[in-house]
């Protein structure tokens, strides 16, 4: 080591000396002088010749063990908590020799490397555990996968681990019941200083109840989740996708944690493993829109404004590529959405929840993408600019229904209906190895979307359902006569040819708004009702009634002297059931924003007619299992719909409630500040309140299991709502808790707080089922 020092030292400093004519002869005495040197050095040190040299070798390993007699750790909820070391292997020690002389060859040394290796089972807590999430080593979060974990539960059930029995031998290794514990199997000591580090783990344990029943574990009781949010190019994928930013440099798009796995990936495990008997994922796909007015919008994939194009995977969608495409909307120079998932993306991850979760519904989503200070004419006020990121439950015509001027009831608003929907055909779409191209009429349209999606799901393998479209509420209410709707015309033939594309195996559905799937009511004073999506229910390719329920639960103030005082606390569950079908909706209404806060409640009756169900919204009984009569001017049609009684099953294609205070005042209410339809709930205060949103999903869970709120339908046999079809909104596909402290990467994680997420909250326990 000192030749190969001083010779480098020799040669600067012989450099330095002989100045620009003698430098290079100067270079080389001073090399040749340090080499001699440092070789009279060498072998005084390490003798003559060829010496071995050994590095990384330790004479002795300690290991932290479980102490006798120490207490086993309880955890409730989700906590962090350090491990103790119940069993551990012999240290395996390994070693690897380079270099050393050959014969003919200069006299060097052999390097010889030493690794060390370790199994170990470490004990965590009392069981039953529903996950072990996030693990630390010496303080720095490291990967699951690097580390070769498994995790034992600790159920009364549970058998040996093979890596013990297999050291211990057969019928003396311990299966440790009762305790969750996991085994690091051949731990790698070289990153560490070839020590064992002090291993910390993120565990969750939610309620467990006693014999089986555990009122307040909401991780159970929730069968079916949305998969949000449904934009982000490379967001879905299950393979890693990197771009190249200059030579030797690459850049993960889709990889921001530290478990190595692709964000996507993470947060399908923490699904899997925090919400064991979900079996149904709602697969969400974003499509944009650009304008309230039916017949001036187009809906059409896009891409982020700096995005790129991954190493092997480029953005594809439609037929489109990424320079032909337009780019999602800028605020605040950052993008206000991600891109349109890329097909090739939406592929792996329909393959990947099948094999995870079991059953997927393909879920399309238009997102309205105008801010403000846009140029476009709002057609519900004539004014020049239309509402930044609005519902697309707003789209309508060019004038809005009950405003002069307005085209409904006239052809007119058929002409705007068909332009929205537009002209493309199955036929148009050609499979393109593993994305979809598009060969038929130029435009971006309604048809294109869904049609586009109908095939791509068929590329995949197929879906298990699908949904034509989702709260199209001001669409589907559009008349180009005085009871004839254009636009669920428009539905039934889209969903004959999503049939012709998935065919028979696939349920078929559209997902209404709650204040849309039991009728129109026009508010003119004219005394109509229409039940103007029944032939689309009654019609043969529609599987199920697709609901996106976000009835109140709730009308509570702050006090004591409001008309719900008595039931004690927003919170209780008995309070929130009893308003799923009753209160709001159901025995009354406010007739006036000053009634409501005053709290003057007006029955909900129907005199002439006895049937008040008609203008109960929650009165899913009532409307599944009868015939419907349409009224024009108050009068009742004698003939009824095409809707035959408890012919159908309900599903709720969304249903969900905000972390916030009141939130089931108004569970439809989220904050956003970039949208213009951001709100509080009714009388909220605006705080952060879980507990809010867990009481909700009890309640409903609880509600539904009831059978005399669930009849069992006399024509197929099975009860009206399937509540294995009820599917939360929201588990984000980015994963907790990168989303959503990463705000540098994800802009909208300010609005998780107190919002609709799942993610995190799913294993939180309430002081109740602690003390319990």
């Amino acid at each position: 080591m000192a030749t190969i020092v001083l010779s480098a030292a020799g040669a600067a400093i012989g450099g330095s000396l002989g100045g620009s004519v003698f430098g290079l002869s100067s270079v080389l005495v001073g090399r040749a002088v340090g080499a001699t040197i440092g070789q009279i050095i060498d072998q005084s040190v390490m003798g003559a010749g060829s010496q071995a040299v050994e590095t990384g070798r330790i004479d002795r390993f300690r290991l932290t063990s479980a102490s006798e007699g120490q207490a086993v750790a309880e955890v409730y909820g989700r906590a962090r908590i350090p491990g103790q070391i119940i069993w551990a292997s012999r240290f395996e020690e390994r070693r690897r020799t380079s270099g050393g002389s050959g014969k003919g060859a200069p006299s060097s040394p052999s390097v010889t490397r030493y690794s060390y290796s370790v199994s170990l089972a470490i004990g965590l807590c009392e069981g039953v555990i529903s996950r072990v999430g996030r693990v630390w080593a010496d303080g720095v979060e490291v990967s699951r996968d690097a580390l070769n974990l498994r995790t034992y539960h600790g159920n009364e059930t549970q058998l040996p681990d093979p890596k013990i029995e297999a050291v211990q031998g057969p019928g003396n290794a311990p299966a440790y019941r009762g305790l969750a514990y996991v085994v690091v199997e051949d731990l790698d000591l070289g990153p560490f200083g070839n020590r064992v580090p002090q291993f910390t783990f993120e565990v969750m344990r939610p309620d467990q109840g006693h014999d089986g029943d555990a009122p307040d574990d909401i991780s159970r009781a929730i069968k079916a989740v949305a998969l949000m949010p449904g934009t982000g190019e490379y967001a879905l994928s299950t393979s890693p996708a990197y771009v190249t930013d200059g030579p030797g440099r690459t850049r993960a798009l889709n990889v921001n944690t530290p478990s190595a796995r692709t964000d996507f990936k993470t947060s399908l495990d923490a699904l899997t493993e925090e919400l064991p008997n979900c079996a149904s994922v709602s697969l969400i796909i974003s499509w944009f829109g650009d304008d309230l007015r039916a017949g001036s919008c187009s809906i059409s994939p896009k891409v982020e404004p700096e995005g790129s194009d991954a190493d092997g995977m480029r953005w594809k969608v439609s037929g489109l590529r990424r320079g032909s495409a337009e780019t999602v909307a800028i605020q605040d120079g950052r993008p206000v959405y991600g891109g349109t998932p890329t097909d090739q993306s939406v592929i792996e991850a329909i393959a990947a929840l099948r094999e995870r979760a079991g059953s997927v519904m393909f879920y399309p989503f238009v997102l309205m993408d105008q801010l403000s200070g846009n140029d476009l004419i709002d057609p519900y006020t004539g004014d020049i600019g239309q509402p930044a990121l609005p519902w697309r439950g707003r789209i309508t015509t060019s004038v809005a229904p009950g405003r002069d001027g307005t085209p409904d009831k006239t052809p007119a608003a058929a002409n705007d209906v068909a332009t929205f929907f537009g002209q493309a055909q199955p036929g148009d779409f050609v499979a393109a190895g593993d994305t979809v191209d598009y060969v038929g009429p130029t435009e971006f349209s309604y048809r294109r979307f869904i049609l586009h999606y109908a095939h791509l799901c068929a590329l995949a393998g197929g879906v298990d359902s699908f949904c034509i479209g989702s709260e199209m509420r001001g669409l589907t209410q559009i008349r180009d006569g005085e009871s004839s709707f254009p636009a669920v015309e428009a539905m039934r033939q889209l969903a004959s040819d999503v049939r012709g594309i998935l065919g028979p195996d696939t349920k078929i559905g559209y997902a209404a708004d709650w204040s849309e799937y039991f009728g129109y009511h026009p508010q003119d004073g004219s005394g109509d009702v229409f039940f103007h999506l029944d032939p689309l229910w009654a019609d043969s390719e529609i599987d199920f009634v697709g609901i996106d329920n976000y009835m109140p639960l709730s009308d509570w103030r702050d006090g004591y002297d409001h008309a719900d005082a008595d039931w004690g606390a927003i919170h209780n569950i008995e309070y929130l059931k009893a308003n799923i079908a009753g209160g709001e909706g159901f025995d009354w209404y406010y007739h006036a924003p000053e009634a409501a806060e005053i709290q003057r409640r007006t029955p909900i009756t129907d005199g002439e007619y006895g049937e008040p169900w008609v203008f109960r919204y929650k009165d899913l009984k009532n409307w599944w299992r009868n015939t419907h009569h349409n009224r024009v001017a108050g009068v009742r049609d004698p003939n009824p719909t095409s809707w035959v009684p408890e012919s159908k099953p309900i599903w709720f294609t969304e249903v969900g409630c905000a972390a916030i205070d009141k939130g089931t005042n108004q569970p439809n209410k989220f904050l956003d500040p970039k949208s213009s339809e951001s709100g509080l709930p009714a009388y909220s205060n605006g705080r952060r309140d879980d507990l809010i949103q867990a009481q909700y999903l009890r309640a409903m869970a609880a509600f539904w299991a009831e059978e005399n709120n669930n009849p069992i339908s006399e024509l197929y046999g099975a009860p009206m709502l399937d509540v294995s079809k009820t599917f939360v909104w929201a588990w984000d596909a980015r994963p907790y808790p990168y989303f959503p402290t990463n705000l540098d990467l994800w802009t909208d994680g300010e609005n998780y707080a107190r919002g609709h997420w799942l993610n995190g909250r799913t294993s939180m326990r309430t002081l109740e089922s602690v003390v319990r």
